[in-house]
């Protein structure tokens, strides 16, 4: 499906984020793994979310769909599945549920819709080798098969610059090995709000471990068990920075509802980059409203917010002066190489973007024009692209936009109801 976003000169009125699609995740996989039953309210309906729900259900736990809820009735002992666990483009998925995989009984197949050469799994599989686990990826890159039977739990290492869902993904499993675990990370940790978020939740769950300061060291005692647990899931704030960055660039007044200041996801630094770029900002309980004005270009360390990149990539096309963005080389192995993906659009439209290895730098001010944007079967590609837009002469068709329902399914009838023209969808 193609839709075409026309130049919109003014934006208005109120928005509600979509909830969080990693919240969504790590609460129900929590809740599968508890003994008993947990309600998760408002949570994401998307296509990562649904994989993650087929995933927790194929492995034994039994889940009723209501209006505003999930009703999951977590089992303690998991059972290999009868099928093949389809993970489609969800890496999330893919990476939380092949250590929890490992707790059941019998062999448990992973299918993943993108090699894994772009999305890597091997520091995963080689650090669940380690505590006793033992996982085959399959010759044509499409496939992994996990040994299940239980973890071993001992001591393990793994990198934390590649994915933080490593880390997590072996947070969720190693509760219930056999040995106590110690988790070294090697390198500095990227993404950190992450891993502290699914910490979070286990904590929720009644799981006890001890991690240092920098995250570099986390100890995780053995059999415990997850004790059910009720959420609501928050707004998103990866999500909403697409909004607001729509406010940001057409000079709008405009507020998203549904977003706690005071969370642990690091993408509500999206604040604080649009306040150093020149927007009002206003921060309330459940909300966020901006005033855009002329932006102004800053640098931006994307090591913990890869995810913002590429509308932050868009604010620096039409902010005064240069923006550099550092620290971005793990975007390469994102649902496309973003690097590669947003300077190529982006350019398309006339932007002055140069990138390099771990940076994007962008020289704002220069008028940007319709064109025809390819997505490389990436949400955050096309989302950005489609703010870009808004702000651009003439009409930019955006192709396949269908990827965005990987995260935020009513993006463009949330444009719509600001008043961007969006045609085709």
């Amino acid at each position: 499906m193609d839709v075409t976003v026309k130049n919109t000169e003014h934006l208005e009125g109120v928005v509600s984020a979509p909830s969080s699609k990693a919240f969504t995740h790590r609460m129900l996989i929590a809740a599968s793994l508890s003994n008993g039953t947990s309600k998760i309210f408002n949570p994401l309906v998307s296509d990562d979310t649904k994989a993650t729900l087929k995933a927790v259900m194929a492995l034994g736990t039994k889940t009723e769909i209501h209006k505003n809820y999930w009703l999951v009735h977590g089992t303690e002992t998991l059972k290999a599945p009868d099928q093949s666990i389809d993970c489609r483009m969800s890496g999330s998925t893919l990476r939380f549920m092949i250590p929890v995989a490992a707790l059941a009984s019998g062999l448990s197949t992973f299918l993943f819709g993108a090699s894994f050469e772009s999305r890597p799994i091997a520091p995963l599989l080689e650090s669940l080798n380690e505590l006793g686990v033992e996982s085959t990826i399959q010759q044509n890159y499409s496939s992994v098969i996990v040994q299940g039977g239980g973890i071993r739990g001992g001591k393990t290492s793994i990198r934390g610059d590649i994915s933080s869902q490593f880390i997590s993904g072996l947070l969720f499993a190693c509760p219930k090995a056999k040995e106590d675990t110690e988790i070294s990370v090697t390198t500095n940790l990227e993404s950190k709000g992450y891993v502290e978020m699914t910490l979070e939740i286990l904590n929720a769950h009644g799981l006890e471990g001890s991690v240092n300061p920098g995250l570099s060291r986390l100890w995780i005692p053995s059999n415990q068990d997850y004790v059910p647990r009720d959420h609501t899931v928050p707004g998103d704030f990866s999500s909403a920075a697409f909004l607001l960055a729509a406010g940001a660039v057409t000079s709008s007044h405009i507020t998203v509802k549904n977003l706690k200041h005071k969370t642990t996801q690091g993408d509500k630094e999206i604040l604080g980059i649009l306040q150093d770029m020149g927007v009002s900002v206003k921060i309330e309980n459940d909300s966020v409203t901006v005033e855009g004005r002329q932006l102004v270009g800053i640098d931006i360390d994307a090591k913990d917010i890869p995810d913002l990149v590429p509308i932050c990539a868009v604010l620096a096309c039409y902010a005064k002066g240069r923006s550099e963005i550092y620290n971005t080389k793990r975007l390469r192995y994102k649902e496309s190489d973003r690097l590669n993906s947003i300077s190529t659009e982006l350019r398309k439209m006339g932007a002055d973007i140069t990138v390099n290895d771990d940076c994007l730098t962008i020289n704002g001010g220069y008028s940007l024009h319709g064109s025809t944007i390819y997505p490389y079967n990436d949400h955050r590609i096309a989302m950005s692209c489609a703010v870009a837009a808004l702000g651009a002469k003439g009409e930019t068709k955006i192709q396949d936009v269908e990827c965005i329902n990987k995260s935020y399914p009513q993006f463009f009838n949330d444009l719509r109801m600001l008043g961007a023209s969006v045609v085709g969808i």
